[in-house]
């Protein structure tokens, strides 16, 4: 019978299971995520040689003229390793770790889980996957908020590979796309795209792409050559928030 069990546990019958508890599911980049793994055993002793915990997302991936959604990793965390699990043992392993500075919100089509695994030799490795709601920090809701002030829609975000000279600690970001719908902006300009690379709960850098809109024969040159378009680098700290709308109306103001 012994045999038989590991032959079935090799092949993820009858082995350890692993599922994952968190405190809550909503949280802010930089916030403190608490939990409990719980490891049941199978139909026979098993040494789990590690558990690690993973946060996830998707991005978007060009590759050969075409986009591909793509696992993306924002961080690894180990927990233990080198467990031994009985047969029918319940074990629960308590876990604190913290969501990074730079993990995409979920909004639109961006999701972000948390994914457990247990890694078991000479068996299939067992894990588990808890979705989690990443909501924009202060700093972060000042500056989306700004921008709908100044009269622009969120039209699309997602998560997009970056190219190597613009990588931080992310292969990709996450991109917020806007259109202006009202205000000094709407015909101005096509779009206004935006990215954020926070530092800490009080600072983050930002990416401003502003897209002018064609205007004449000259203008729809540009536009062809993607001439219309200006990038802008800038620091926000959580002191600017109070100026923050006239500073950004500011620079697009400056080239829209």
């Amino acid at each position: 019978m012994s045999l038989f069990n590991k032959v079935f546990a090799s092949i993820g019958i009858g082995s350890a299971t692993v599922d994952t508890k968190l405190e809550k599911d909503v949280f802010v980049p930089g916030e403190e995520i608490r939990g409990i793994v719980q490891i049941k055993g199978g139909k026979l002793e098993q040494l789990i040689d590690d558990i690690y915990l993973n946060l996830h997302t998707n991005y978007l991936r060009e590759s050969d003229d075409k986009k591909h959604i793509v696992k993306g990793d924002i961080e690894r965390f180990r927990l233990t390793q080198s467990v031994t699990i009985g047969a029918n043992e319940t074990k629960e392993i308590p876990f604190v770790i913290r969501v990074p500075f730079d993990t995409p919100i979920s909004i639109g089509r961006t999701k972000v889980w948390v994914e457990t695994g247990l890694d078991i030799k000479n068996a299939v490795d067992p894990s588990d996957k808890d979705y989690i709601n990443v909501v924009p920090n202060r700093l972060m809701k000042g500056v989306l908020d700004t921008i709908a002030e100044l009269g622009f829609r969120l039209r699309e975000a997602d998560c997009e590979e970056l190219p190597y000279r613009k990588r931080r600690r992310l292969p990709f970001a996450q991109e917020f796309e806007f259109v202006a719908v009202s205000g000094s902006f709407r015909g101005k300009l096509d779009e206004l795209e935006v990215i954020f690379f926070p530092q800490s709960d009080e600072q983050m850098d930002l990416a401003l792409q502003i897209d002018r809109k064609a205007r004449g024969l000259g203008g729809f040159l540009a536009e062809a050559l993607e001439m219309d378009e200006t990038n802008i680098h800038l620091s926000i700290h959580s002191s600017d928030l109070p100026i923050l709308k006239s500073k950004l109306e500011s620079i697009i103001r400056q080239y829209s």
